[in-house]
């Protein structure tokens, strides 16, 4: 669709009105809370629940003729995207696309707001050309704002503050006392870059690492670091600053371990990061940890439980008293378990108390506790106080040490539900882990009423290909017959994935459910083989076997599934 200069503009909700798509009614609670919020009456409409997705796009497709595209299978030109300057695709919510091939004087623009006269004006007269624009959703927009143009600007901030800083020639000292007052400095614009370019990105932790002569940034996404970043070392200092300032840290302090927290707001999205700064030979390394506020309390559909699954979590939550467990390395994903379960569990008749290290996210409804070792508030300190507090059910965030385990038994024998975390490899070896905290077998086996051990595998992308399973690949999928043709899937990478072959993770689950004979067993102070074995004969799925079940279905590859296998210490 070309859109002239001077031509009336057509209001986007008159015709979704006009249209039959919403209400009059609806149309003006939206207005109402699009100036509220600040964003696209679109994108209002969707949030609010008045208009579906697909509604919106066949409307205004149809109804102005305006061609729909999906920005997320796209390849983007570095040149074509220079076409428009970088404040006016920030200010327009437009992407260009590049120019006609019939007509090299029209030039195709993405839109969030295709209607938007003032902004096509604009761009024709920036860029010398006639406008063609196209519709585009504004999450997927704004989504490759942040990808595309995010990195140029940084690098731009990044050289600035480098030229300042070589016209002021400022030795240490006064470098020191710079860097503390930097609210203006270009430094401020960089890091706010890095931060939401790793947001944007949906990176699960931002490194910063001083280099022998640059400072590289990687962000972790899915799982798997990448770089994205490099600056001149001279940036490093300030990058550190900036971030010490907002994370509330001693910024005169380079010699010790510091960590600190900070909250920010992305697309309307608020997030919380937990910032740690490790000295290190060439400088202060910097870990970010990303997290938003309501991405922890999930549906337990969100988990990527198979049915079976659910059932087994379930009839674990259902317990009135016990203690549940929920295992795995760092970055598996057991906070996010641990808050599903709290939010299954979160009813008006029951005090839940938690005590955790740090609050991750805050749930209405339950009462959370900071652990706070600097005013002796451990999770021991804070589970003796806990159980004054007349509570049904209490979440710790992981149980680190004997005492702690010690409380946590207690309180689970005396008729609490106690739900928490460890750092153990299976569902079997946590038993064994917790009677080498000091429980007695007899009273672990007594006191556990399920344990949940969970990885993260990367999802394969809908561009995985597809391939015949091996000999040796069968027998690692425990496929029966091994005459058997089975398909498996490869990633192959495209524009959708960042060309990785992989989009978001899924977990991996073995459920141990501890019922009466699997009580007797651990009682006997039985290894952790013993259990697993007995566990087996219970029904209990293995990381090993469920993971099998997603690469049979497609969801992931053997690559993945072996990084299971390896972790769980399972042979095949």
């Amino acid at each position: 669709m070309r859109i002239g200069v001077g031509r009336k503009k057509i209001r986007m909700g008159d015709l979704l009105v006009a249209a039959g798509a919403i209400t009059d009614e609806e149309l003006q609670q939206a207005l109402a809370l699009q100036k509220e919020k600040g964003q696209k009456l679109g994108q209002t409409l969707l949030e609010e629940g008045f208009i579906s997705r697909e509604l919106l796009v066949a409307t205004l497709t149809q109804q102005l003729g305006v061609e729909y595209i999906e920005l997320k299978g796209c390849k983007f030109d570095d040149d074509v995207l220079r076409l428009i300057p970088e404040d006016i695709v920030m200010k327009y919510k437009v992407i260009p696309l590049g120019y006609d091939e019939n007509n090299p004087n029209v030039l195709r623009v993405a839109m969030a707001d295709p209607m938007d006269i003032i902004a096509v004006d604009d761009l024709g007269i920036i860029t010398g050309a006639q406008i063609e624009t196209l519709f585009a959703m504004e999450d997927d927009v704004t989504e490759t704002i942040g990808k595309y143009y995010g990195n140029h600007q940084a690098m731009e901030a990044a050289e600035a503050y480098r030229k300042e800083r070589e016209q002021d020639m400022l030795s240490q000292a006064e470098e020191d006392e710079y860097n503390a007052d930097i609210e203006n400095s270009p430094i401020v614009l960089l890091v706010k870059q890095i931060l939401e370019g790793g947001v944007r990105q949906r990176a699960s932790d931002i490194h910063i690492e001083p280099l022998e002569s640059s400072v590289r940034v990687r962000y972790r996404i899915d799982g798997v670091l990448k770089q994205v970043m490099s600056y001149d070392y001279s940036l490093l200092s300030g990058i550190s600053a900036r971030l010490k300032i907002m994370g509330g840290m001693d910024i005169a302090e380079k010699r010790k371990p510091q960590d600190g927290r900070i909250s920010i707001m992305v697309d309307r999205k608020e997030f919380d990061i937990r910032v740690s700064m490790l000295p290190t030979v060439y400088g202060e390394k910097t870990v970010m940890r990303l997290t938003s506020k309501d991405g922890l309390t999930r549906p337990k559909s969100g988990l990527g439980f198979s049915a079976e699954e659910e059932k087994v979590f379930d009839g674990i939550l259902s317990n009135p008293h016990g203690i549940i467990l929920v295992t795995g390395p760092t970055g598996s994903g057991k906070s996010t378990t641990l808050y599903t379960a709290l939010s299954e569990l979160n009813t008006e008749g029951v005090n839940i108390i938690t005590v955790e290290d740090p609050v991750e996210a805050n749930i209405d409804g339950i009462n959370q506790c900071q652990v706070n070792e600097k005013a002796d508030m451990t999770f021991a300190a804070a589970l003796r106080s806990i159980l004054r507090q007349d509570p049904d059910i209490i979440m710790i965030g992981e149980i680190r040490d004997g005492e702690t385990a010690d409380i946590a038994v207690k309180a689970a024998i005396t008729g609490h539900l106690v739900v928490s975390t460890l750092h153990t490899n299976s569902a079997a070896s946590t038993v064994t882990r917790l009677i080498d905290m000091g429980i007695e077998p007899y009273t672990a086996g007594d006191a556990l009423v399920g344990v949940i051990a969970q990885r993260l595998v990367r999802r394969l992308c809908t561009c995985k290909q597809p391939r015949y399973a091996e000999e040796h690949e069968k027998r690692l999928l425990n496929v029966p017959d091994p005459d058997e043709d089975v398909v498996v899937y490869e990633p192959n990478g495209c524009p959708l994935c960042n060309d990785t072959g992989f989009s978001g993770r899924i977990g991996v689950y073995e459920m141990m459910t501890v019922t009466r004979s699997l009580q007797q067993v651990i009682a006997t102070n039985a290894p952790a083989n013993e259990i697993e074995k007995q566990a087996l004969k219970e029904g209990m799925m293995t990381l090993k076997l469920s993971c099998s079940q997603h690469v049979l279905n497609g969801i992931t590859s053997i690559s993945e599934m072996r990084k299971i296998v390896y972790e769980a210490g399972d042979e095949y």
